[in-house]
């Protein structure tokens, strides 16, 4: 099965990822560093926490940045602590923040 989910899509524009659900959007925001992204906010409103949309995006994230050949710097919180509990995804997260994860 792939980690890409056909719901989750790249705003290049706005510099996000965004995945709507029941009329609320969930949104991964993100800086483009020369060679990858730096995920600096990962948020999901309200009425859609507790239900796993967070780590469904990040596995998208991972996913996408893997396979363009990129690198992640997990700047924003959430990710930092996915990718602790993930480090299945440590090859795609930028050496210096693999160490600094202990990764």
């Amino acid at each position: 099965m792939s980690d890409l989910d056909p719901d989750i899509r790249d705003e290049a524009e706005n510099n996000r990822y965004a995945l709507t659900v029941e009329g609320e959007t969930a949104v991964v925001t993100y800086n483009l560093i020369q060679g990858g992204l730096m995920v600096t906010e990962t948020i999901v409103p309200i009425p859609l926490e507790g239900r796993g949309i967070a780590s469904r995006m990040a596995r998208h994230v991972l996913a996408d940045v893997k396979g363009r050949g990129l690198v992640i710097l997990p700047v924003c919180p959430f990710f930092a602590a996915y990718l602790k509990k993930h480090p299945e995804w440590a090859d795609v997260v930028h050496p210096t923040y693999r160490a600094t994860l202990g990764l």
